[in-house]
């Protein structure tokens, strides 16, 4: 590990396959107080880490000890996480309650990006940008995400050991949420919130270059995809309205739709935050 990627809010990965994998720490919290390092990751799927050695060096070098799988059944049942020494798998479904879900769908394009014709259903005219702003509004809604966010940060709490790492398909949008939720409520600015969410495009992106030839190939709509397998920062503005709207406040969102009281907030500032 550099040392960029200990003191650097946002630092690139470490893991050249794992591009959109970095830590949480480092961002400036409530009275300027940085988010530690080290304690909480967010990831893609590990389906890039071809071999066992390559899963076992990126847990051993991370500290692993929890890893939050927020992928649905049918993407669990198709690409399992590695089983790692000392480590614990926890599968909370996010999205289970949604009657479609662009999220769920993107490793049909990322396994066999021939597939267009299933999925331009969701890029034409536009298409894609309303329903994934949609999903990040139902990730706020949704009975499934509420039970799947409110385990994750009582597991934060202490119910779990730290380091964790938690993921989804492509780390951005179920993932991007639970990031975006985590340093708010940490108290990092809104601009530095969405910094983070955005870093995706940058990172995620150029490493799926080949997907976007293939299916641009297949006939598919390469802006389209990149409305979906990329982030806006439109979707996560979505994701705040809704929880201004429902509950007025982020910290409200915790307490009513979480479950997560306010002792409970103040002890998640205390456990994540540096003196």
């Amino acid at each position: 590990m550099t040392d960029a990627s200990i003191t650097t809010p946002g630092a690139p990965s470490a893991f050249p396959a794992l591009p959109n994998l970095r830590d949480l720490g480092g961002w400036a919290g409530v009275d300027g107080r940085p988010v530690r390092h080290r304690l909480l990751y967010r990831s893609t799927d590990f389906r890039a880490l071809h071999d066992a050695d390559a899963a076992d060096r990126v847990a051993r070098e991370l500290g692993l000890r929890t890893v939050y799988d927020l992928r649905s059944a049918a993407e669990s049942g198709a690409l399992p996480d590695p089983v790692w020494a000392d480590v614990t798998g926890i599968h909370l479904d996010v999205l289970a309650d949604a009657a479609a879900s662009v999220p769920a769908h993107l490793v049909a394009v990322l396994t066999d990006p021939s597939a267009v014709i299933e999925m331009n259903k969701y890029l034409e005219g536009g298409a894609g940008i309303t329903l994934m702003s949609g999903t990040y509004r139902e990730m706020i809604t949704l009975d499934s995400a509420r039970r799947s966010y409110r385990r994750f940060y009582e597991g934060l709490l202490g119910q779990d050991r730290s380091p964790a790492l938690f993921h989804c398909t492509t780390g951005k949008d179920r993932t991007g949420w639970a990031a975006a939720s985590f340093l708010s409520l940490m108290g990092v600015s809104r601009d530095d919130v969405f910094t983070d969410y955005l870093l995706t495009n940058d990172r995620l992106l150029p490493a799926l270059a080949p997907i976007f030839d293939e299916f641009t190939a297949a006939g598919g709509d390469a802006d389209g995809l990149r409305d979906v397998l990329g982030v806006r920062a439109e979707y996560l503005t979505a994701a705040f309205d809704e929880v201004d709207r429902v509950h007025g406040s982020v910290e409200a969102y915790f307490r009513d739709g979480l479950g997560i009281e306010v002792s409970a907030q103040r002890a998640l500032r205390a456990r994540f935050l540096a003196d």
